[in-house]
């Protein structure tokens, strides 16, 4: 028999605001243990809570990137339960009117035609709420630790509807999420910093029938990577239970990534269990249509819509605009560098491909330095978007060839230099003296009868043998349009 898995995603996202939730106390990360705390944090006898405006606009924000309803009234609920990562024994939460209900997340369908834009498809969601972040437990052998340092933080839940169904969905779907949220400065979304970290909801059933299996969550989620993995092992392990007969019961169950296995963590809790009831100290918020215009206006562009309109006026390739789009830094650099650059397609060839493989060189980690250094972004590496414009336009007007350009790139990034400067030290000036190149392509002509006759012959491939022979004799200096229309001549 052949099973369906039915998958649902609920993603908490750290908002990048100042202060907490619900005090002015900081945010922040990698701060001593239990530094960014205050009464209301550890909710100590007295203590009230104030709400973050901030971030409540960005929650509207996100809810309308993601095509959600905005609520006109929502309200704040305590969510109790009795665990050392919420000293109070509850979370502020939003439980029957939450800020933002339904919306969808578009993602690149997997195994479809890449180069199709037409692949894609649409993930319901069911609502994002707001609430305040716990603390974090670190256990150890004899003794567990908690710091407070990230509880009270301001933390979006994005739920989706039951509405995955493989492994490299629920991937295509927190990349675009993920993607979306740091292009609009909502979050960083590090995972690993806590920033964004997902459960998933994962049942299986006979292919073609409609009913839901029973439901089983997995936390300890930490990479996306991680969160493909872990499904997928989660629908084998019940499709092998269920063929065993033996029965699956609703319950949280924890990843281990290192033996990518889940094992029993408790049973699963219903809604109930928590005792919802609305927070005594927090009035409800009203959002009218005058707060949603003002923050529409400050939505970026959608990442997929950007790379629609790459395609669409810039005539770029898929493959180009499919590694830009993911990344809103590279997108700002490159659209810089095109702006003064003669070809959008040669600048998109030059940052997906050489700028991002001299970023990853030198943003490699190394595991046995003491600290690691800040990550070079497109803006702050050594190559300006002006620079690189410049280099374009050098082999466009056929002053620098495209072989003698590659090897002076990675030269660029390591000294900052411009392509104008490195062509001065190195005498590299492009020779387009017709006198000049006309005597080395009569030698080269002379030193290999074989493929001029060749050539002659009517093999106009043969041709290449010679125009690489007065590129050496020149050291790529010579100008390829000049060079090709002498051998012609010449052979003619």
């Amino acid at each position: 028999m052949e099973y369906e898995a039915v998958i649902g995603l609920e993603v908490h996202v750290q908002l990048n605001t100042r202060s907490k939730m619900f005090t002015r106390v900081g945010t922040g990360f990698g701060q001593p243990p239990n530094t960014l705390t205050d009464p209301v944090v550890l909710g100590l006898p007295g203590a009230l809570p104030v709400m973050n405006r901030d971030a409540i606009e960005k929650s509207i924000k996100v809810g309308l990137l993601l095509g959600c309803k905005i609520a006109e009234v929502c309200k704040w609920d305590r969510k109790n339960y009795f665990y050392p990562d919420m000293p109070k024994n509850y979370q502020i939460s939003q439980f029957d009117q939450p800020i933002c209900e339904g919306g969808e997340v578009e993602i690149e369908m997997p195994g479809e035609n890449p180069a199709k834009m037409g692949a894609h498809r649409m993930v319901e969601l069911t609502r994002i709420h707001l609430e305040e972040d716990v603390g974090k437990l670190t256990h150890y052998e004899q003794d567990s630790l908690v710091d407070y340092n990230r509880a009270g933080s301001p933390l979006l839940e994005i739920v989706s509807e039951p509405d995955m169904h493989s492994p490299d969905e629920v991937f295509a779907y927190l990349t675009s999420l993920r993607n979306s949220l740091v292009a609009a400065g909502i979050s960083a979304c590090d995972m690993e910093k806590g920033q964004l970290r997902c459960d998933a909801n994962i049942s299986v059933r006979p292919k073609g029938t409609t009913a839901l299996g029973t439901k089983v969550e997995i936390k300890n989620l930490n990479t996306i990577s991680g969160v493909r993995n872990g499904v997928e092992y989660e629908i084998r392990r019940q499709i092998r239970a269920i063929e065993e007969g033996t029965e699956i019961i609703q319950e949280t169950r924890r990843w281990n990534p290192e033996q990518k296995y889940t094992t029993p963590m408790r049973t699963k809790e219903m809604a109930h269990d928590y005792r919802y009831f609305p927070d005594p100290d927090l009035m409800p918020v009203k959002i009218d249509e005058a707060w949603i215009d003002r923050v529409a206006k400050e939505l970026p562009e959608k990442p997929f819509d950007k790379q629609r309109r790459y395609q669409e006026e810039m005539n770029l390739p898929y493959s180009a605009t499919s590694s830009l789009c993911g990344d809103h830094l590279l997108c700002a650099y490159f659209e810089e560098a095109t702006a003064l650059a003669k070809s959008p397609t040669k600048t998109a060839n030059w940052v997906v491909n050489d700028l991002l493989r001299e970023l990853s060189q030198a943003n490699k980690v190394d595991e046995f330095a003491e600290e690691s250094n800040e990550a070079i972004t497109p803006q702050s590496c050594p190559v300006s978007p002006q620079s690189l414009a410049e280099l374009i336009n050098l082999i466009e007007d056929g002053k620098l060839t495209n072989n003698v350009a590659k090897e002076l790139f990675p030269e660029m990034f390591a000294t900052g230099k411009t392509v104008s400067d490195l062509i001065k030290e190195k005498g590299l000036d492009q020779k387009s003296d017709d006198g000049e190149i006309e005597g080395i392509c009569a030698d080269a002509i002379a030193n290999d009868s074989d493929a001029a006759e060749k050539f002659r012959g009517g093999k106009e491939g043969a041709i290449n043998a010679l125009k690489g022979a007065v590129m050496k004799a020149t050291r790529g200096q010579a100008n390829p349009k000049v060079v090709d229309e002498t051998l012609r001549r010449l052979l003619s």
